[in-house]
């Protein structure tokens, strides 16, 4: 018999409750932006060898790497949401969605949250170093420092804040290189720094509109509707160009071996017009998820766009070839 079985009922329904609190906490339906670690990968030509009978077959190597890379990410970005919600705990009480989460709301224990963010750092940190490298642990650890820095003090200065956002998702492509050995190009690091920044204006643009914004995060008292509008405008139009620019370079054809890789960049623009019209409240209704990113990913044609794009992809870097 389990010690679990043998407690008294309560004290196994608050157990079972502060784990669902903790895994609330950490955020799984977050997680996705991690994908950005296995970004490398899925630009890897050698993602796929061929057998000595001419069939296609996974690069183990390649795709364990990446696998076990993402995994170290998401169980950071656990740690720091966890971090993000006992720094925020007071301000979230005055949120009318994030006053239900697990610590604000008392579900799970301050000091017991403050250990499991510890345990969630050390193991990915000793994950990362023993399988993946020094150089994807130190990259990790820079990440999670920086995320360290923008929950007690940078988070507060407007445009900083998103700065930080977007250079955390160009830590996860380099660290994705390393983990895959996967040369990282700097068309993929601009286009990554610049999707990171439309996003994380969308996402201030999203908060903005809330009654109780000021109290919620000190750095929205600086923005405005108007200005994030066209932050996110400039930065959507530069992420496309630069996407567009990519597809198009001589090295990126050479190193693909194909000339069609500028078909994908239509699904590249309507992700990204999309995204406006989600934020902006014109696709048909207002959001209703705590963020932009849970509103994008119930969007059934935001969804469908980005499986074809990576469709797309596939078929062009593996089947299509100049004739």
């Amino acid at each position: 018999m389990s010690a679990d079985s043998e407690a008294p009922p309560s004290l196994r329904t608050k157990r079972r409750s502060v784990v669902r609190g903790l895994i609330k906490t950490i955020r799984p339906h977050q997680w996705v932006k991690n994908l950005f670690v296995a970004a490398p990968m899925f630009f890897h030509k050698d993602l796929f060898s061929t057998t000595s009978t001419g069939d296609p077959t996974l690069n183990l190597r390649v795709t364990s790497n990446a696998i076990l890379g993402t995994l170290c990410f998401c169980l950071l970005a656990g740690a720091v949401y966890t971090m993000n919600d006992l720094v925020d705990v007071e301000s979230d009480r005055v949120h009318p969605v994030k006053r239900d989460r697990p610590i604000a709301s008392g579900a799970v224990p301050e000091g017991l949250a403050r250990t499991f963010a510890a345990v969630l750092v050390l193991v990915a940190l000793a994950l990362g170093g023993l399988r993946l490298g020094l150089p994807f642990a130190g990259v990790a650890l820079l990440y999670f420092a920086e995320n360290v820095a923008y929950s007690f003090k940078l988070k507060k200065v407007a445009f900083l804040d998103v700065s930080l956002i977007a250079f955390g998702f160009v830590l996860r492509v380099v660290a994705g290189g390393l983990a895959t050995d996967t040369k990282v190009s700097w068309y993929m690091l601009a286009c990554t720094a610049l999707l990171a920044l439309f996003l994380g204006f969308g996402k201030r643009r999203h908060e903005l509109a809330s009654e109780h914004a000021g109290k919620q995060r000190a750095a929205l008292e600086a923005y405005t509707k108007k200005g994030l509008d066209a932050a996110m405008l400039v930065t959507g139009l530069a992420t496309a160009a630069t996407y567009f620019a990519y597809t198009l370079d001589e090295q990126t054809q050479a190193f693909f071996q194909s000339n069609y890789l500028w078909l994908t960049a239509p699904f590249t623009v309507f992700g990204i017009v999309r995204f406006l019209f989600l934020v902006s409240g014109r696709a048909g209704r207002g959001l209703k998820a705590e963020s932009p990113t849970q509103e994008m990913l119930r969007d059934v044609p935001f969804v469908l766009n980005l499986v074809v794009w990576g469709i797309v992809v596939v078929a062009i870097v593996y089947r299509l070839r100049p004739g």
